[in-house]
């Protein structure tokens, strides 16, 4: 028994990214679903942020409490203060990492399809990594492995990109179960507008290096408020203000804002406690328990289960274009992952440093499934080694009063 507990324990973190994937690939039938149910979708986004702001700020308040007790005891100069700069950080990161990239990837996935849009996110570490360099926070390291395998990585899975958009081939059969979706597509569903498979593939792009740009914002706003439950909330906050603003001002239509007991509310619950609230808690334990790596390692099990979901129940046509596209953009997320982890390996065995230390640097790695709402990752060591410091500067201080 002790063993088989042993290994059921182990398999905890495999269980729950298992759920983190498919609860990503729900949202995103249901997003494709409400849709076609006549929703607006901008609304929708704007519920989302609203219900994820009111699951976030309780677990922020409730996990983030122990912390706070600690640094009430210590000194209260140990809780990393809240600036006007963080305030800025949250409010870019919202807008890059939340309202703007889940708007463009809802219209997205409505001008092509949920597969199509799926499989355009694992895009993410590849446009990250040319971002980053832009920006001068990574090396292209052409001499190295690591760094031929991160820019192989990053064409390969433009080259993916690029077949799975102007390539279709020959149509694969899939199963299908006879439930007649479409028979509740809003009048303005029923025919794709003649340039979507030209928009459809810009806009998930666009929503890609969107969310490239939120994850540097969040790598600084990790430096100046490292309190991840708390930043998430705020980050929570501030895309809940955003997204009901550009809702707002696009939307006039006072019925698309009414929830009843039908299939919108439970879109809009979902979306918001359980795609990004209940998620939002397994990722972080499990990025705390295997590191960021083991978290990223995951994300083509979204794509899969999109796939499967889409053809299931949408009827979705999967062509040879597709699939192969699909498979050419996972072989080069894997190859951009492989190159970061081959890179953090050789800095650690050149520069000695602590438990504490190598797990700091596992978290450079970010998670490339954060078309939800991202959390902003930063290890708990950190805040308890922050408070150890101030302990260790007040036991100076009183022992030089002591000395005088």
């Amino acid at each position: 028994m002790g063993k088989i507990s042993d290994k059921v324990h182990g398999l905890k973190t495999v269980i729950m990214m298992v759920f983190i994937q498919a609860a990503y690939a729900g949202m995103s039938l249901l997003y494709k679903l409400a849709s076609n149910d006549g929703m607006n979708l901008r609304v929708l986004i704007a519920y989302r942020f609203l219900f994820a702001a009111a699951t976030v700020v309780p677990l922020a308040l409730y996990f983030d409490r122990q912390l706070h007790l600690l640094f009430l005891i210590i000194i209260q100069l140990s809780r990393p203060k809240m600036t006007w700069m963080v305030m800025l950080l949250a409010f870019l990161s919202a807008l890059f990492g939340g309202s703007m990239p889940q708007n463009l990837y809802a219209e997205s996935l409505v001008l092509t399809s949920a597969t199509f849009a799926t499989a355009m996110i694992n895009l993410i570490p590849g446009i990250t990594f040319v971002v980053a360099i832009l920006f001068r926070l990574e090396k292209l390291g052409l001499k190295t492995r690591a760094g031929q395998a991160k820019v192989l990585g990053a064409l390969i899975g433009i080259g993916g990109a690029m077949l799975l958009t102007f390539y279709k081939g020959l149509e694969i059969k899939t199963w299908s179960i006879k439930i007649n979706f479409r028979g509740h597509m809003a009048p303005s569903q029923q025919h794709q507008k003649p340039y979507a498979h030209i928009l459809g593939p810009i806009l998930a792009i666009c929503s890609c290096f969107s969310t490239a740009f939120s994850l540097i914002f969040q790598a600084k706003m990790s430096e100046l408020y490292p309190c991840h439950f708390s930043s998430t909330a705020l980050i929570s906050i501030m895309g809940a203000l955003q997204a009901g603003g550009f809702a707002l001002s696009t939307e006039r239509d006072w019925s698309q804002w009414k929830l009843g007991w039908n299939l919108r509310l439970l879109v809009v619950v979902y979306a918001g406690v359980v795609a990004s609230g209940i998620t939002i808690i397994f990722l972080m334990f499990c990025v705390r328990m295997r590191g960021p790596l083991f978290v990223s390692i995951f994300t083509p099990l979204m794509l899969v289960c999109v796939a499967i979901g889409g053809s299931l129940f949408f009827n979705e046509k999967l062509h040879l274009g597709s699939v192969m596209g699909a498979t050419i953009i996972i072989c080069g997320l894997y190859m951009v992952l492989w190159g970061k982890n081959q890179e953090i390996k050789s800095t650690s065995k050149l520069t000695p440093s602590t438990k504490y230390e190598e797990s700091d640097q596992d978290d450079h790695i970010v998670p490339s499934n954060v078309i939800g709402i991202a959390p902003n990752f930063h290890p708990i060591n950190e805040m308890v080694q922050l408070s150890s410091q101030v302990i260790i500067k007040e036991k100076e201080s009183i022992n030089l009063d002591s000395k005088v």
